[in-house]
């Protein structure tokens, strides 16, 4: 793997290519250990916004696990994922919209059609938006191992019942998943949840949807850290913003794990607004979508 003063090359890099002030950059540095993903995501603000794909990679090469955000439905952003991986070259692909199950059936083979791939991982019954958004991140990791992430409907339930750290098992410690988030923090994340559904939720199902969440980053954590003991690295992690963001994302889980590792994220946004903290973000134009709050709304 590759050593923390990596990460302080990450900094130069990234102060060189973005024109950011170096000074800035050099005093997060110093705090590469422990909490390292905290740390910089409290400290670097504003992430810097890359003008290219090309400039995103040079950033994220430097990383052991390599996370690239997205919004689900917006197909440029999957474009985007498709070229770093192209560039990058990593040795794993991680993703949350699959199964561990439904990754070892993954072959070069079945990925050079994306019919069969699609067919291979049910997607039609999965819930995520039309494969054919996908469809190029796959490809471009046709030669790739595969890993899942995903918490089936099912565990998740029987997860909330249990508690999701007894449901992780034995390594929910070392991953963080049984220590209570701060008050403040567990507020927010609560009051978030409930403008994400428009305010049509029962104030008592906001703590589960938190700890849904949390369980769903440190599975996604776990499956990054057998991608990278598996394969040597580097790997790249496909999911969501929420999920890619350093304050509260499956890097802050994944550091706590494994403390010497390097990891980068990039945030895609639509529009100029940044929403999480990244190391880079790189935005595209918003698509059309029907109003999400229309589902909520009572018949008259």
């Amino acid at each position: 793997m590759k050593k923390q003063s990596l990460l302080v090359g990450y900094f130069l890099s990234a102060a060189c290519v973005l024109k950011r002030p170096l000074v800035l950059f050099c005093a997060v540095a110093v705090l590469a250990t422990g909490n390292a993903v905290k740390s910089r995501a409290d400290s670097l603000g504003a992430p810097p916004q890359a003008q290219s794909v090309a400039e995103a990679a040079e950033i994220l090469s430097v990383a052991d696990v390599i996370i690239l955000g997205e919004v689900h439905d917006n197909a440029h952003h999957h474009q985007v994922q498709a070229e770093l991986v192209t560039i990058l070259r990593p040795k794993a692909l991680v993703w949350e919209m699959i199964t561990q199950e439904q990754a070892e059936r993954l072959t070069p083979q079945i990925l050079q059609d994306s019919g069969e791939t699609a067919g291979i991982l049910e997607w039609k019954a999965s819930g995520w938006p039309e494969f054919s958004l996908y469809a190029p991140v796959f490809s471009a990791g046709r030669a790739l191992t595969h890993f899942g992430a995903q918490v089936p409907r099912s565990l998740t339930r029987a997860a909330l019942k249990a508690g999701v750290a007894i449901h992780f098992g034995a390594e929910a410690s070392r991953f963080g998943l049984d220590t209570p988030l701060p008050e403040a923090e567990q507020k927010d994340r609560e009051a978030e949840q409930m403008a994400n559904h428009c305010d049509a939720l029962p104030e008592h199902v906001l703590p589960m949807l938190v700890d849904v969440q949390r369980l769903r980053d440190a599975s996604l954590a776990a499956a990054a850290e057998r991608a990278l003991l598996q394969t040597g690295g580097p790997v790249v992690v496909i999911t969501g913003n929420g999920h890619a963001r350093l304050d509260r994302g499956l890097s802050v889980y994944l550091q706590r794990a494994m403390p010497e590792t390097v990891i980068l994220a990039l945030g895609q946004m639509e529009g100029e607004v940044s929403q999480g903290a990244f190391d880079v973000v790189i935005s595209a134009p918003a698509i059309e979508r029907p109003d999400p709050c229309l589902a909520f709304a009572k018949p008259d």
